[in-house]
């Protein structure tokens, strides 16, 4: 690998975009490969072991596409098989997860924050957990939100199925008097307009997105594999169907995917 190698994005659809978006604003002279396994979407409901062979699986390919870092994109992913891709792949990888965790610690004024994830991501108790040892005295509220991911994937991000789920899900949160909200899975950003409506603007939003780049531009600078070229390829891979990933991720992007490809892992 060296500075012209591309960085490796993989999430269960459209939801690691909204990394990706972060990456083209910070790092526009790196090239992406993105892999988007929409074939077995959402993550949120499949055993470890699923899991942990998706994430090995799709390692693997952008690996082998020449991939000189690793972002997981994906929450899920990230609670569930990191420690398993971080012992078997000789690449860095990084998660999504860790670089909430001091944004929201940092953002918190009463010492009460709410987490919004899948069911898996929320079983894990990865947030709670890494919140908790760095600051004991937190009230940390966990709650799944099972239908939020399959509506980002079909692009409904502001219609009434979509703010009836918000309310159903964040009232209880609002009750309980957070004042930060960590967005547990990178489905949810492409929500915030519905989050906003119930939470209000007291409650602080917290989107690991952009610290989750920072730290990978830092692992690349160190490394010496910034590519500071003018203007990065990028390609998408899917597992699924090309044509609704391409719909809905144009949607999110607000731009042209013009290299949206379908592969069987």
């Amino acid at each position: 690998m060296n500075k012209n190698s591309p960085i490796g994005i993989f999430d269960s659809g459209v939801g690691g975009l909204s990394v990706a978006r972060e990456i083209f604003k910070q790092l526009p002279g790196e090239d992406i490969i993105y892999f988007g396994d929409t074939a077995h979407v959402p993550y949120g409901e499949k055993t470890v072991e699923q899991l942990i062979s998706y994430g090995d699986q799709i390692t693997q390919f952008l690996i082998e596409k020449g991939a000189k870092v690793i972002v997981v994109a994906c929450n899920t992913s990230s609670a569930v098989s990191l420690s398993h891709l971080l012992n078997k792949f000789n690449i860095s990888i990084i998660d999504v997860i860790s670089p909430s965790i001091d944004i929201a610690i940092q953002a918190t004024q009463n010492n009460k924050i709410g987490i919004i994830g899948t069911v898996a991501t929320i079983n894990s108790g990865m947030h709670k957990k890494l919140l908790v040892a760095k600051k004991p005295d937190l009230e940390v509220y966990p709650v799944a939100c099972p239908k939020f991911v399959p509506l980002v994937e079909k692009g409904d991000v502001a219609g009434e199925e979509a703010r009836q789920a918000a309310y159903e899900y964040l009232m209880p949160l609002k009750e309980k008097g957070v004042d930060s909200l960590i967005l547990g899975c990178t489905h949810y950003p492409f929500l915030e307009k519905v989050i906003k409506e119930v939470l209000g603007d007291a409650v602080q939003i917290i989107d690991p997105a952009l610290e989750t780049v920072l730290l990978t531009k830092k692992i690349l600078k160190e490394q010496n594999l910034l590519n500071e070229q003018e203007q990065g390829k990028k390609v998408f891979y899917v597992s699924g169907n090309p044509d609704s990933f391409l719909i809905t991720g144009e949607k999110f992007l607000g731009d042209t995917l013009q290299n949206v490809k379908k592969v069987t892992l």
